[in-house]
Formats: structure tokens, sequence, C-alpha cells
């Protein structure tokens, strides 16, 4: 009871202090870069720009080509020149208008690339709430680009849902986001998906442990007991794989697995984990698997980085779909605050 009641102290005082959110590493396999085609707006003429506010760039309306008036800098950064007269031959002057070069608009955005599953369902949450959806290809790779942001500190999470239904553990990280630039985060390698087909599994017997993964990838399957098995095995070009355990080796008792994938080089982490009993009967499995509270990440620990997530929700509004599915996952009643702590102090494994 005093460890519990020393933790709940500790998240709380964390959390006034704001700390923990900044501090804490989601991902260490991505690849952030910021494309920074054209800062408008800091009276700078950066690459791909006319001019910036009132900095011209030494340019007039008589350098455009006009015989006089007033040249000004458009929103977008290119040349305005409506103020520009033309004196026809005939003496008469003429209005201006035209010319420059039509430069497009670069917009603050974030492109997502990386590798998950062929046709598979990506969607991408941002700040814990779903933010855009895409299909992966057929060969896994996918590209979502998300726009119209603001300047700023954003978390993204990424996760992908195979054709069984079956969703990956979220690929989340921290990122800053610069206005007028579009930034590239690149190299995400999404989890396998895993199921198995038997919720208890008779000692002794077969349990088939199966998922979704990158076409031809070499799959690791972990089973955790007193001692840690592993098992390795093969996506066909579909990216299906299928091991079936043997049990004798394991236990009475409860038993979880965890699947993750390497290609080329590039190795995914382990994604979330299901549980399974083995005892004395066989009992077919349900599709899916329900969190237990306060996992907020799906890996089936509840630690500084669900902290960290509740966190950054507290005393913050949701909305009902979030607050259902992907946050609070805790009391339930749509919010972050001092009684989730609580609760997600009780289910603490570090």
């Amino acid at each position: 009871m005093k460890n519990g009641l020393f933790l709940i102290i500790v998240i709380i005082t964390l959390c006034f202090l704001g700390t923990v959110y900044e501090s804490v590493s989601f991902a260490t396999s991505v690849n952030v870069s910021a494309d920074v085609q054209g800062l408008c707006g800091n009276g700078i003429v950066n690459p791909g720009e006319q001019c910036d506010g009132s900095n011209l760039n030494g340019e007039s309306c008589t350098s455009r080509g006009f015989s006089g008036g007033t040249l000004s800098c458009n929103a977008t950064c290119t040349f305005n020149t409506s103020a520009c007269t033309t004196v026809s031959p005939g003496g008469g002057g003429g209005g201006g208008g035209g010319g420059g070069i039509s430069i497009p608009v670069v917009q603050t955005a974030v492109n997502f690339s990386g590798k998950a599953y062929p046709l598979s369902k990506i969607t991408v949450l941002k700040d814990g709430q779903k933010a855009i959806t895409s299909i992966a290809g057929p060969d896994a790779n996918f590209n979502i680009s998300l726009s119209g942001l603001s300047m700023g500190d954003y978390t993204f999470s990424v996760y992908g849902e195979d054709k069984d239904g079956l969703r990956s553990s979220l690929f989340t990280f921290s990122v800053y986001v610069t206005s007028g630039a579009t930034t590239n985060i690149s190299g995400i390698f999404i989890s396998p998906t895993i199921g198995v087909n038997k919720s208890e599994v008779r000692k002794g017997d077969n349990i088939a442990i199966f998922g979704r993964s990158i076409p031809n990838g070499d799959i690791t399957i972990s089973v955790n007991s007193d001692e840690e098995f592993f098992s390795r095995t093969k996506a066909d070009i579909d990216g299906v794989y299928l091991y079936n355990f043997d049990t004798s080796v394991l236990e009475m008792g409860q038993h979880s697995t965890k699947s993750k994938v390497a290609l080329n080089g590039e190795i995914s982490s382990f994604g979330r984990m299901v549980g399974f009993l083995v005892g004395t009967k066989n009992v077919d499995a349900s599709v899916g698997k329900t969190a237990i509270k306060g996992d907020l990440n799906d890996d089936n620990r509840v630690n500084l980085v669900d902290f960290s997530i509740a966190a950054y929700w507290y005393k913050k509004t949701m909305s009902v779909e979030i607050a259902a599915k992907e946050i609070d996952r805790l009391n339930g009643d749509g919010k972050i605050d001092l009684a989730d702590f609580s609760i997600m102090a009780f289910y603490w494994t570090g």
C-alpha cells in the first residue's frame, strides 16, 4: 500500500511539473526531416520565393518589364504587378497586370512513410485523435500526407489494421512542426499483427500463432513463460505468417505471445501481446484482444510511456470516440484526472 501511495504521489508531481511527456522517447527507428520549401512571411527571400513582405529582392515594376507603377508582394511570396503600368505606343496609360512566375504555395504539412502489410488500413493519430487514414500498397509500403497544421509540438501515432481486423501496436513519436515547411517522417516500420486460435490450449497440444506483416519478412515469435521461448517463421508473399507452437514445454497457467519482423537489415519492434491459457482443455479464441487497464499503447505493459500519454490528456476534453477507444481505458468517464492516475498506479508494471 505504501509503494502504491508513493507511486501515486510521484505520478501527480510529475504530471504538474510536465516533465515526463517531454522526456519519453517513443520510437527509435523513425527518420524526421523538415523540407523547408518556402518560409513565406519571415521577411527573408528564401529559395523558391520571389519576394517576402516588403522585401522585393531589389525588384521593381520597371525591372519586371513595365513602364512604372508600384510593385508589391503577395501573401504567397510572389510578385503582385496589378499596380504596375504600361504606356502604349499611342500615349495612353494602361493598367498592368499579370506577369511573374507562379510558385506553388507550401503548406505546413507532415508526410508519413514506411512499411506495414499489403493493402492494410493505416491510421494516423494526432495528439491521440484520429487525423487521417489510408491504405498501404500491395508491396506494404505507405505514404500519407497530413496538411493544414499549425506550427508547434505534436505527438503522432501510426498503426496498421490487417484484413482480419487485427490491429498493430501504436508506433508513437513526438515531432516539432515548422510553419511553412513539410516535415518528412520516414522509416516507420509497423510491427506485425498477431492472434492465436485458442484462448485455452490443452498442455501438449499445438496453438496456432498467426498474423500479417511485410511480404517475405522473417518473423520472430516470443512466447513468455517462466522461460522465454523464441521461434522463427517466414511471412508469405501476401504478408501472412503462421506458426504452430508445441505447448508441451510450457507450464500450466497464463502465457502471452508477441512477434516482430526483419527484412533487408530493417527490424521492427515487438508488437502487441496476446494472452492464452495452458490448461486441461481446448477453447477457441475470439478474434482480437481486450486491452488491460492503463495500457494506452497496446504493449501489454503499464509504464512511463502510458503515463506520458495520459499526462498529455490531463484535464483536457476528448471526443466520445477517442475517450472510448483510444485514451480513457481507465475508468471510462471520458476524461483523464487524478482518479485515472490512481488506477494506473494499481496496474503499474514498470
